[in-house]
C-alpha cells in the first residue's frame, strides 16, 4: 500500500527530538532506532568516533492517518552539514481543536515563530517551528 513519509534531517538531536514526538502523537517507534554504530564498516571511509557511532542513523515512527515520520543525525566528520530552512513544513490535520491545541502547545514550547491556532475563513488553523527547528502547521477544514 502506498504511503507518505517525511525524512528529517538533525544535527546530532534525532533521539531528543522523536522522543517529544513520541509523547506528542501517543506512538511508538516503528523499530528500535538505528545508530551509526550498527552498520557494517564502508572500505575506504573514516572510522567513527565513539560519539558519532552513538548518532541515530535511523528511526521511524508513525504520527497521524498512518504518515510516518522517519530521521538521522548528520554528521559532520562525514562531511555533512545540517542547514536549517524553511524548505518544508509537516502539516497536521487532527480531527479537533482540542487536539489541535494539544499538539501546538506540545510542539511550540522552547520553538520560535508560533501561531497559536485560531479560526480563519477555511477553518482552525496554526503553526510553529519546535525547538528544533522542525516546522509544523495545524489545520481543521470547516465542514460543509
Amino acid at each position: 500500500m502506498a504511503s507518505v513519509s517525511i525524512y528529517l534531517n538533525f544535527n546530532g538531536n534525532a533521539e531528543e527530538a522523536f522522543n517529544l514526538y513520541k509523547k506528542v502523537f501517543g506512538t511508538e517507534f516503528s523499530a528500535p532506532p538505528m545508530r551509526m554504530g550498527d552498520a557494517p564498516p564502508r572500505p575506504g571511509a573514516p572510522e567513527l568516533s565513539d560519539a558519532d557511532k552513538k548518532k541515530i542513523m535511523h528511526m521511524a515512527m508513525p504520527i497521524l492517518s498512518g504518515i510516518q515520520i522517519m530521521a538521522t543525525d548528520m554528521l559532520e566528520s562525514m562531511g555533512q552539514k545540517l542547514v536549517e530552512g524553511n524548505n518544508f513544513t509537516i502539516s497536521l490535520n487532527p480531527d479537533t481543536k482540542e487536539e489541535a491545541d494539544r499538539m501546538f502547545k506540545q510542539l511550540s514550547e522552547g520553538g520560535a515563530d508560533a501561531v497559536a491556532p485560531h479560526d480563519e475563513f477555511w477553518g482552525y488553523w496554526g503553526t510553529c517551528k519546535d525547538r528544533f527547528g522542525i516546522r509544523w502547521m495545524f489545520n481543521i477544514m470547516k465542514q460543509q
